[in-house]
């Protein structure tokens, strides 16, 4: 006797409160927007500019220690982490430490970065400065660009291939439902003020592929339907393909989510951003796959004269035991 998440035969009318929950969506989505534009977002050093140090010393580095003794200097967004290098010496330990321009400034001050050598000083006799590096402004607004263009890129591409595999709807309606996740996780970093870097850029695209995933696993079993059900409606159409891959949707977002959640506690300051960014989206993303992407293609309408009958009974993977 095997143990299931949900019965092996559901019929759960998903769409039943399609306006409702197209509604929450777009409130949502302004809301997001607002606060996107109201707020602004809490930049880390790679859009906001700073300086970067190369520390070298005989101990080994220990992060919390260093970030304990740089903390009454108050430099605000402060990023410590150890560089790892077969070459290094055994008495060779690195650390890089980033720290945000001050006072609108390029730069960190030269008495700013005395100050935090004799600060590290003092719980390592050992350690020197080996290299000392400024991010500005110029330099900064140029990654933000490449981040939009990044995302943007990433949109696009899911745009067309989704049209060629399927039908225009279907690409419009995945994209939407991409957007929307987007959208709703960068109003949730501006209303938590979470740090935002180029790790939370990665987690946006690690976002879209994932909820992507999703979307076509769902589309897949849709299409095979309608060609299997071509008089039934495409209301009831999609709501039997929802429940068909309800068991993979919820094996494969809760495995991931055991595993995020872990991070997300036990991960440390440096990577909760970036955590909590792909935790997010993985329970954002799962509900668009249903409640955008599906609501669009619905309300599209799609094409039901299929010339070719299905050459499968499903996809290997909807089925899973969950």
């Amino acid at each position: 006797m095997r143990l299931r998440l949900v019965p092996q035969d559901t019929n759960w009318d998903f769409f039943k409160y399609r306006t409702a929950t197209f509604g929450v969506s777009l409130v949502m989505m302004v809301a997001s927007l607002a606060l996107w534009l109201t707020m602004g977002l809490n930049f880390g050093i790679d859009f906001r500019g700073g300086t970067t140090i190369r520390t070298q010393s005989e101990q080994a580095v220990d992060v919390g220690v260093y970030r304990d003794a740089i903390a009454p200097l108050e430099l605000g967004d402060v990023s410590i982490s150890e560089v790892f290098d077969p070459s290094f010496a055994a008495d060779q330990h690195v650390a890089m430490i980033r720290i945000q321009a001050q006072d609108a400034q390029e730069s960190v001050s030269g008495d700013t970065i005395d100050s935090v050598e004799q600060a590290l000083q003092g719980v390592d006799d050992t350690i020197r400065f080996t290299q000392v590096e400024s991010v500005g402004p110029k330099v900064s607004g140029e990654l933000i660009q490449t981040a939009v263009l990044a995302v943007a890129a990433a949109l696009a591409a899911i745009l067309f291939y989704i049209w060629l595999r399927f039908e225009w709807q279907f690409s419009v309606g995945a994209v939407a439902a991409l957007f929307h996740d987007v959208l709703i996780t960068i109003g949730v970093f501006s209303l938590l003020q979470i740090r935002f870097d180029l790790a939370t850029i990665a987690a946006l695209l690690t976002i879209i592929g994932y909820s992507i995933n999703d979307t076509v696993v769902i589309f897949d079993r849709l299409r095979e339907n309608l060609r299997k059900y071509k008089t039934k409606p495409l209301q009831d159409v999609m709501n039997l393909s929802v429940n068909e891959t309800l068991s993979r949707t919820l094996m494969t977002s809760g495995t991931t989510l055991i595993a995020l959640i872990a991070l997300l506690v036990l991960g440390g300051d440096v990577i909760r951003g970036f955590v909590f960014a792909i935790t997010w989206g993985v329970i954002i993303g799962t509900y668009s796959s249903v409640y955008v992407a599906k609501n669009i293609v619905l309300w599209l309408g799609v094409k039901r004269d299929w010339s070719k009958p299905s050459d499968t009974t499903g996809n290997q993977f909807a089925n899973i035991d969950a």
